[in-house]
Order: structure tokens, then C-alpha cells, then sequence
């Protein structure tokens, strides 16, 4: 038997964010109740409206028991809580201390890219009860985040999803090596970055790029995927940069748009620390830049990478830029973008069975109590291991979440 205890509705409202909503919204409408399906309380119902306090795990309290407690909080029981609360990127101070030393040093300034509630509490809480977690150091933080101009939670990032043309520069304005090209190695990069001794990085670029090579993560910075609008998808064929993505450029702080070099590096050095950015610097790598381009056969690896990339039809249709000179003007304006590191997913977690069942550090299933999703590191406490494949993370929260809702019917 398993109960969990919430404080009062008004502490936490929670809504859904980045693409999943559409995914959520099936599920909610299909759960007969969101407080006695099959004598489960469903987390993600619980954590949507109340604020977790506590968690038991003791035998013999009643089914379906809804008990209130003098200080306003109250407590729901059954045979089976599931845990489903996500990581801990709403907390930075807790990411700061599971920070991975292979990372460098943990940044001093992040952006969120999940809500306040995505803290933790419920990786603490169930191992108080007895649960175990395991492979903390196991982060997945974004180096592409920039501050949402029109956010939706406090100090909310979104993630650019860059193609692969944009210069990428340190703090002080120096070209990334290879491989640590947008698009090509998110851990390893900010593994680079982190040993540079800034907390942001940022993207050069031109119109021409950001109209192509620019998507934003978050369900409403894509109202075409996650509404299924057809014709607005098909929009993306056209001239010009996507809506949310012009909105960015206009209006976040991020952003700075010019029609010369020297605009350009005033602009940079106003957003990020001043003086970091030298003019003739910075001409000189635009230069060499439009020097490869010109060139049949560079020896350029990104201009390479890009060439190559547009050889596949759907890359060269919506993703990737044809390769052209920034500093021509029929190319512009110049963009540069202030790079954040985005707080974003945890890859390890509580310590599961293969029937999604948490365990104890003696390694014996706790009763009653499953976990699911991120904070199960995607399944078992990180499958992930600690460079996972981008793109793979939602089929781990849609598997374990299966396997933990046969698991816990299995109980009632």
C-alpha cells in the first residue's frame, strides 16, 4: 500500500510545456479518474495541481482513501504510487551539486529549460522512503539556450535547434574547433566551453541562415507540429524565418541584429561582458570564412560539413543554408546570438527493475512504489548511460511508463 501527501492546489499549478502536451492530452482524457485509477494515484494528474510533501509505503492503509490533515495538506492512498515527476533542471543549485568533474566546473549562470517544479523533490523524497538512486552525475545540459522573451515560467530558456552553418565563438570571440560545430556534439561542447571560463558562447550569422537553419524547442515556438496544421507546416518551405524565430530576433535579449561588422561587435560586447569582442577579430574570421566559401574544394571542416549536409534532399530543402558570404550584404544582416547553458534533462535516477519497480541500495524491490520516465533516468535509473542519442529520450519515458502502468495494475 502506498499513499502520497500534497500541501493545498494554490502552491502549484502546473502546465504542460515543450512538445509533449499533445502527447499528454490523450493520456489525461483517457484515465477514468484522476484519484482511483485502479487503486493507482497517477503522478502526473497529482503533480499537475498539488505540490508533493511526503511519501509512504506502508502496508495496510485503506483503498482509494482520500485523508485530510489540520495544516490544509491532505493524503491519497492506494496499492501503488507511480513516480513520474522528471528531473532536477528546475533547480540549479542541485544540478550545481551533482555537476559531472569530467564537465569542468558547473556554470555559474543558467537558464532553465524546464519549469521550477522539475526540482527533485520526489528523487528525495522516494529515497527517504527507502528508494535508491543511482548515476546522479549523469546530466544532459544544452548549450544553445537562449532567454524566452516571453516566458512562460522564471528565467526560461529555449533551446535553438541549430543547423550546421552559423560560426560558433567563445565568450571572447575565438571559432570553436572542430568538432564542436551547431548541430554536432552537445556534451563535448560544452565540455570546450566549460574549460573556457565563461558561461555563454555565441552563434554569427546571417538572415539567410537563421531563416533556414533556426527551430526553437517548446511546443509553442512549433504551433505547426504540435497543432498538426498541415498548411502551416508547409510554410516552413518558404522564404523567410519561421514567426516564433523572427519574434526572437526582434525581441530577445539575445539577439543582436546589425548591418556592419563594427554594429555587430558593439552589439556583442553590450549583450555579453564588455570588450570581449575585438572588430578586427572578428572581420578576420568573417573573411576567412567567405575565403573558403569561394572555394571549390575548402579546407574548411564546417564549410565541408555544410556542403555535405546539402546533399541530402530534405537538409537542402529546410535545414540547411546554401553556403554563401556573410559579410555581402544581399546575405544580410549580421546576427549574433548569446548562447546560454539551458538546464534540461537528467539521465540517471531512482534504481528500477525491469517491471519498473523501485529499489533499495540492499537492491530489494520496495513495495508499492514504481518510477517512471526522467526520473528513472528514462528506465532503470539511466539506460541513457552518459552521452545518449539525441532524439531518443521520449521513447524511454513512453516505455517505462508502460511498463511501470502494467506493473502497478498488477498490485490492485
Amino acid at each position: 500500500m502506498g499513499s502520497a501527501r500534497f500541501d493545498r492546489p494554490e502552491d502549484y499549478w502546473h502546465r504542460s510545456s515543450g512538445g509533449c502536451g499533445s502527447m499528454k492530452n490523450p493520456a489525461a482524457s483517457a484515465l477514468p479518474s484522476a484519484t482511483g485509477w485502479m487503486g493507482c494515484w497517477w503522478w502526473p494528474v497529482a503533480s499537475s495541481v498539488f505540490r508533493e510533501r511526503s511519501l509512504n509505503t506502508d502496508d495496510g492503509a485503506p483503498r482509494h482513501r482520500v485523508q485530510p490533515h489540520p495544516d490544509g495538506a491532505f493524503q491519497i492512498m492506494g496499492q501503488a504510487v507511480v513516480v513520474t515527476s522528471g528531473g532536477i533542471g528546475g533547480d540549479h543549485d542541485l544540478v550545481r551539486k551533482v555537476w559531472p568533474k569530467r564537465l569542468g566546473t558547473p556554470p555559474e549562470t543558467m537558464v532553465s529549460g524546464v519549469p521550477a517544479h522539475v526540482d527533485g523533490r520526489m528523487l528525495a523524497i522516494s529515497q527517504a522512503r527507502g528508494a535508491r538512486v543511482i548515476n546522479p552525475d549523469r546530466l544532459w545540459a544544452y548549450v544553445e539556450g537562449v532567454r524566452n522573451w516571453d516566458p512562460i515560467w522564471a528565467n526560461h530558456g529555449i533551446r535553438i535547434l541549430p543547423g550546421p552553418s552559423s560560426l560558433w565563438l567563445d565568450a571572447s570571440g575565438q571559432r570553436l574547433p572542430a568538432p564542436f560545430y551547431p548541430g554536432f556534439d552537445t556534451l563535448g561542447t560544452l565540455k570546450h566551453l566549460r574549460e573556457t571560463g565563461h558561461d555563454y558562447s555565441r552563434f554569427v550569422l546571417t538572415q539567410k541562415v537563421i531563416e533556414k537553419e533556426f527551430a526553437l524547442s517548446g511546443s509553442e515556438q512549433n504551433p505547426d507540429l504540435t497543432g498538426k496544421d498541415h498548411r502551416l507546416l508547409l510554410a516552413r518551405l518558404k522564404s523567410g524565418a519561421p514567426g516564433p524565430v523572427e519574434a526572437f530576433k526582434e525581441h530577445g535579449q539575445d539577439f543582436v541584429v546589425a548591418n556592419s561588422v563594427e554594429e555587430l561587435v558593439a552589439g556583442m560586447n553590450r549583450v555579453g561582458e564588455p570588450g570581449m569582442i575585438s572588430e578586427d577579430h572578428l572581420r578576420e574570421l568573417l573573411e576567412t570564412h567567405d575565403l573558403e566559401i569561394g572555394k571549390k574544394f575548402s579546407k574548411d571542416a564546417q564549410v565541408t560539413a555544410v556542403r555535405g549536409a546539402r546533399q541530402y534532399l530534405g537538409d537542402r530543402l529546410i535545414r540547411t543554408a546554401k553556403p554563401h558570404k556573410f559579410l555581402d550584404p544581399r546575405n544580410g544582416p549580421l546576427i549574433a546570438v548569446r548562447l546560454n547553458i539551458l538546464t534540461r534533462k537528467t539521465l540517471g535516477g531512482l534504481e528500477t527493475d525491469l517491471s519498473a519497480r523501485c529499489l533499495t541500495e540492499s537492491g530489494q524491490v520496495l513495495p508499492g512504489l514504481y518510477a517512471a520516465g526522467e526520473v528513472s533516468g528514462f528506465g532503470g535509473g539511466g539506460m541513457m548511460g552518459y552521452n545518449a542519442l539525441e532524439g531518443t529520450f521520449l521513447g524511454g519515458c513512453l516505455f517505462s511508463g508502460r511498463v511501470a502502468g502494467r506493473g502497478a495494475a498488477g498490485d490492485v
